[in-house]
């Protein structure tokens, strides 16, 4: 298996922390020298590892975003 290569351009934030310490985080990554995407995943303390995640264009977040403002949450 190859190996992936990110480099995190902006950490946006912790949605939450695991028992195990473990950050589901927003950040802007650059995935394999690419175009850098908005991505939503579970990192490990360090980002020495990572769990599966969402990777999204700028187009994609804003259409989240508008979904998540439409949502009768109580």
């Amino acid at each position: 298996m190859a190996e992936v290569k990110f480099e995190i351009k902006e950490t946006v934030g912790a949605i939450s922390t695991s028992p195990k310490g473990w950050n589901k985080e927003l950040n802007l990554i650059s995935w394999n020298g690419k175009e850098p995407k908005y991505d939503l995943r579970d990192w490990a303390p360090e980002h020495e590892k990572m769990g599966k995640g969402v990777t999204l264009n700028l187009e994609e977040v804003k259409a989240l975003r508008d979904l998540l403002n439409g949502m009768e949450l109580d």
